[in-house]
């Protein structure tokens, strides 16, 4: 079942964003309620404290919690989205706005692949797919898309085919700028590691 979790950052109306498959579930996390519209779609629940929602009207069933809590709006989203079944979740308006909620959301989204759930994070003109060991990040990607693969700890066996500057087998440091702003050779780009957990990233063209 597909979640798609509206988050509070930028979205932009991309080709890339227009493809995603449809949801089975829509989840808005406080303030990313706002992109409903633009995404057409009907939220099935609308979470947090609210204090990011001023002036937005949403016909949708609400879930209030205290502005004084131990989770994110996006976490408390996940947690109903994970009650109703979901198995792939789509971060929706996840980059942008405030780095903390960005990094928390990325970090957030890694945990959540490390459970067994398939990830996405989307604004529509930039994309996150966490990867790690065993599983593999597979994309169709125009010529020339700017991809990176952002080491969120030391990678181990690093192998990326399909772009400018291929790797094998490469290891990479936590931080390391190396594998930033690759580029897609034109058809499919596949990322694999052997230890560690990354993150590619790609900009979409607008």
């Amino acid at each position: 079942m597909i979640a798609w979790i509206l988050v509070g950052g930028r979205l932009v109306p991309t080709d890339a964003l227009h493809a995603l498959p449809h949801p089975d579930l829509v989840i808005a996390a406080d303030g990313g309620a706002r992109h409903a519209d633009a995404l057409g779609v009907t939220v099935d629940a609308w979470v947090g404290d609210f204090d990011s929602s001023d002036g937005l009207m949403l016909d949708a069933p609400r879930e209030v919690h205290p502005a004084a809590k131990d989770e994110t709006d996006a976490e408390l989203a996940v947690r109903v989205a994970r009650e109703r079944g979901a198995t792939d979740l789509v971060f929706l308006g996840a980059f942008g706005g405030r780095f903390d909620h960005t990094a928390a959301l990325v970090l957030g989204g890694v945990r959540l692949a490390r459970e067994g759930l398939k990830v996405l994070l989307h604004s529509g003109d930039e994309s996150g797919h966490p990867l790690l060991p065993g599983a593999d990040v597979r994309l169709s990607l125009p010529p020339g898309t700017t991809l990176s693969v952002l080491a969120l700890s030391d990678l181990h066996g690093l192998t990326l085919d399909g772009v400018r500057w291929p790797l094998r087998g490469a290891d990479v440091s936590l931080g390391s700028g190396w594998t930033v702003s690759n580029e897609a050779a034109g058809g499919e780009v596949t990322a694999r590691l052997e230890g560690g957990l990354a993150l590619v990233t790609v900009l979409w063209p607008e």
